[in-house]
């Protein structure tokens, strides 16, 4: 906490110094302006920033190069309400403005956040992780813009402008040396064919060693990941045969071959509750005395970047992206008439070890892999009327996608041994005494003196449960051959888009939208896990199923018995796993249809400021979750549905709601040729709120709504009393200036308090409670939410005599508070608040045709966590695995891994260009 507000109050001071982040710094090509407004295109039309009654942080092509960003990801160093991180892999990568986004593993979900490239809608966020090449601008918008940009865009919006080709023949390249072995080359070349027709053609090229070190038992290095090793090209046509009509042809393609992702323990403990809130640690955490006797190593810090995983389950991550898209711009007698028709085709496979251990539990075969296929077409015209005291625009727009994801998970050679130590060794403060007997690789996890010890405490019960723990033991090397999940999507849309200038400085912005969305989802499984059909069989006698739920005389719910059995099943059966899914033919589609807007009231008293209140109602597609571990969970389950098989009819559980907003925002906009000022004040109200977690086991969706008044027994409440879930609430403050030649500063500093209600529920009808993995959530701030942010950048350009060449020193930081980097916000996933910062230095030739420049990422080498998560299967059970179950838990196990941070990166550029 006192780090927090260090934090916090030195990027108070960093902001009244003017030491602040590039809001609005000049291009390259206009180096020497001294303006510190740019124009945007947040509405459509080509506007000053600081006559836009918006919140948007615009970032140019030389901020960007200055902090030494290729991809969105960088953007955190420039924009303080802007946090984007990735898990997993690349594909997972997710992105929160004001403390609001989705999580992005489950591909299911569409982000709150969108992404648009050269006005073409991006269906997934990890679309933006990808090299961008030459671009003009990004712009961050921030809060809902449903009424231009669709359905999808309910927390925010990312737009990248590219950098169009130019009647001027001329070229750049730029080659890059740095450490971990990084090369990346970079170019552009681009100039007239007629006087009508201009072309360019840009790439990049980039590889590196991995950031983490793969090693063995012994410790030996056997190889890296988190590596890359990417291209990129793009190539554009302008065509203008008049004044009145632009014609503008891009295609790209993008191709990754390499390791990623790796993640590294940061929670190995066995903690036991004490008093007062305390808590102690134990000797030993049983799930790691399991784990080692398995061939894991866990690395005494995780910061060393040593992981140790299972010999031929290397991570691997490939994508192919390719696009082409035309955008047509003619002027009809004053009528603007825009169209920008795109196709693109996103697939990405990423598979290897699933449980990031050395043990060979679980893993993703290399048959998975996720695909988008997707086609947009928007409509606009747009004008003035009544003497330009209106500015109209009116369009359409429609989608069509098809997403194939196949999730091929199997469980490993280990897998039987390991989940029958676990289920032996048992839940409670201390571990069974069958410890003392443990050994995986013998039968039934244990020695012979074990196994009669174990056999004479299950009495009667014996020949049951010692039959179905033989079967767990037996399972290895089966799971999907084949899961595929198919999901074809619709969407149109129709809005109005209007600026009434009631006055020559008052203005009145109405807009409207309806998006009409459809979804048909089906699904095809091969999987060949035998065992779990014979666990779930239900012959004559007693079987696992009355054992499991208590049917049994003399073993209850809640006797070790019966929780023996729960476990056999869920662990044999993990995620549904069966041959019983061969059978299912899933099938189910939705439809729905919503109006979103905005209502923004602007005045300027005088010509340099801006006063702003708007209203705006945002929109966010539902869906499914496209992950059979969901299987039938919906909610209200009175018995785990994995204890049985599963039906065509449990399809409708894997729905998920759209999720809807109210937004309030005021905001003023003071702008000098040389300084300028922004300052917005928020809140943001969200109903069903999408949200996507994973407990250990599987990947858990739900919409979160509050209830206004108290919960019923069963923790739902009457439909009447659903409210939001969520509120976003705050102030943004954005400072950028040019106080003399050659000298700017920017800066921001954000405090958004992005809560969850104190009674939540997991319906948009308050009849299905909150997920109990959730139960921290009441009253919580949402994770990958710091409260309080800092951004600073500050650049001096200084002429070196006076011959034309210049120098540059540029350093620029984010300072972010503390903040919960799991969706289910465990204790243990905490992040304190942390500092980075950024660092460059060069001397450039006239004109800047040439320029040598040395930089620096994390220059201090901060170590920091992106996302925390529960490890694989790597507790005692879902009861046992956060101290924030304390005093209720006999004690916590849960192995927390994580995605941590880059550390310092360092090198050297050579740039020229003609």
């Amino acid at each position: 906490m006192h780090k927090s507000l260090w934090l916090i109050s030195a990027g108070a001071i960093a902001l009244g110094s003017y030491v602040p982040v590039a809001w609005a710094q000049d291009s390259a090509t206009a180096a020497d302006q001294e303006s510190v407004n740019i124009i945007i295109t947040a509405t459509r039309r080509a506007s000053p920033l600081s006559d836009v009654p918006i919140a948007v942080s615009a970032v140019t092509a030389q901020a960007m190069q200055n902090s030494g960003a290729t991809d969105i990801r960088s953007l955190n160093q420039l924009a303080p309400s802007l946090l984007l991180s990735s898990t997993g892999s690349e594909a997972n990568a997710s992105a929160r403005v004001r403390g609001i986004g989705t999580v992005g593993d489950n591909p299911g979900l569409e982000s709150s956040v969108a992404v648009f490239i050269d006005g073409v809608y991006r269906s997934r966020t990890g679309a933006g992780l990808n090299e961008l090449g030459e671009i003009e601008r990004v712009e961050v918008l921030r809060g809902p813009q449903g009424t231009l940009f669709g359905r999808n865009a309910s927390a925010g919006l990312i737009n990248i402008v590219s950098k169009a080709p130019e009647f001027t023949l001329g070229g750049k390249a730029e080659v890059t040396y740095g450490n971990y072995d990084y090369w990346r080359l970079a170019g552009r070349v681009t100039g007239p064919v007629t006087d009508k027709l201009a072309l360019s053609l840009d790439g990049v090229w980039s590889k590196r060693d991995g950031f983490y070190d793969l090693v063995d038992t012994t410790g030996r290095k056997v190889g890296d990941t988190n590596d890359r090793d990417r291209y990129f090209v793009r190539g554009q046509a302008l065509l203008e045969p008049t004044d009145a009509l632009s014609i503008r042809l891009i295609g790209d393609y993008t191709n990754r071959d390499e390791s990623c992702c790796g993640a590294a323990y940061i929670e190995t403990r066995e903690r036991l509750p004490g008093a007062g809130g305390t808590y102690s640690t134990a000797s030993a955490n049983r799930i790691m005395t399991i784990l080692s006797r398995q061939g894991s190593v866990f690395a005494a810090d995780p910061y060393d970047r040593n992981l140790t995983i299972t010999p031929g389950r290397n991570y691997v991550s490939k994508l192919k992206d390719w696009g082409v898209s035309g955008e047509i711009n003619y002027d009809l007698d004053g009528v603007k008439l825009t169209s920008i028709t795109a196709y693109r085709d996103y697939k990405s496979q990423d598979y290897g070890d699933y449980d990031y251990t050395g043990a060979d539990l679980l893993y993703r075969d290399p048959n998975t892999y996720r695909q988008f296929k997707t086609f947009t077409q928007e409509l606009r015209a747009q004008g003035s009327a009544f003497n330009e005291a209106l500015d109209w625009l009116v369009g359409g727009y429609y989608a069509h996608e098809k997403l194939t994801l196949e999730d091929d998970v199997r469980f490993g050679a280990d897998y039987g041994a390991f989940a029958t130590c676990r289920l032996l060794l048992g839940t409670g403060a201390t571990p069974s005494p069958l410890i003392a007997f443990m050994d995986p690789a013998q039968q039934r996890c244990l020695t012979p003196t074990g196994r009669a010890a174990a056999t004479g405490s299950f009495g009667p019960l014996a020949p049951l449960l010692n039959g179905s723990l033989d079967l767990l033991y037996g399972i290895g090397n089966v799971g999907d051959d084949h899961a595929r999940y198919f999901q074809k999507s619709e969407n149109w849309a129709l809005f109005t888009h209007n600026i009434v200038h009631l006055t020559n400085r008052l203005d009145l912005t109405l807009g409207l939208r309806y998006t009409h969305e459809s979804k048909r989802f089906s699904s095809s499984f091969e999987n060949d896990n035998g065992t779990c059909a014979l666990l779930q069989a239900r012959p004559a006698g007693p079987d696992l199923y009355e054992l499991a739920t208590g049917q049994i005389p003399g073993a209850p719910l809640g006797s070790s018995a019966a929780a023996l059995a729960g476990g056999i099943l869920t662990l044999g059966c993990l995620g549904n796993g069966s041959t019983s899914l061969n059978a299912l033919n899933l099938r189910d589609k939705i439809s729905d249809g919503q109006f979103s807007g905005t209502a923004v009231l602007s005045w300027k008293p005088v010509d340099h400021v801006l006063l702003y209140g708007s209203y705006s109602k945002g929109y966010k597609a539902g869906g499914y979750n496209l992950d059979r571990f969901q299987l039938g969970s919906t909610g209200l389950n009175q018995v785990p549905a994995v204890f049985a098989p599963r039906t065509d009819a449990d399809v409708t559980s894997l729905r998920f709601a759209a999720e809807k907003v109210d937004a309030f925002e005021i905001g003023l906009k003071y702008n000098q040729p040389k300084w300028s000022v922004n300052i917005a004040a928020f809140r943001q109200e969200f109903k069903n709120f999408q949200l996507n977690t994973f407990n250990g086991t599987s990947f858990v969706v739900q919409n979160i709504n509050g209830c206004d008044s108290a919960l019923t027994t069963a923790r739902t409440c009457a439909s009447d009393d659903v409210g939001p879930g969520l509120i976003s609430q705050g102030v943004e403050l954005e400072l950028s200036a040019t106080p003399v030649r050659n000298v700017r500063f920017a800066g921001g500093f954000t405090y958004a308090r992005a809560k969850f209600a104190n009674r939540l529920v997991g319906s948009g009808n308050g009849a299905v409670p909150l997920d109990p993995a959730l139960f921290l959530l009441p009253g919580s701030i949402n994770s990958q939410a710091p409260e309080a942010v800092t951004t600073v950048s500050a650049s001096w350009t200084p002429p070196l005599g006076s011959g034309g060449l210049t120098a540059l020193f540029y350093v620029d930081g984010r300072m972010s508070s503390d903040f919960n980097t799991g969706s289910d916000l465990f204790p243990e996933k905490r992040q304190d608040g942390y500092a980075l910062f950024n660092a460059r230095i060069g001397i450039r030739g006239p004109q800047q045709r040439w320029a040598v420049e040395f930089w620096g990422q994390n220059i201090f080498n901060q170590d920091y966590t992106q996302v925390a998560f529960s490890s694989p299967l790597q507790s005692s059970s879902p009861a046992t695995s956060t101290v924030g179950q304390f005093p209720t838990a006999p004690m916590a196990n849960q192995l927390i891994s994580a995605y941590l941070g880059e550390p310092r990166t360092y090198g050297i550029t050579l740039r020229g260009s003609f």
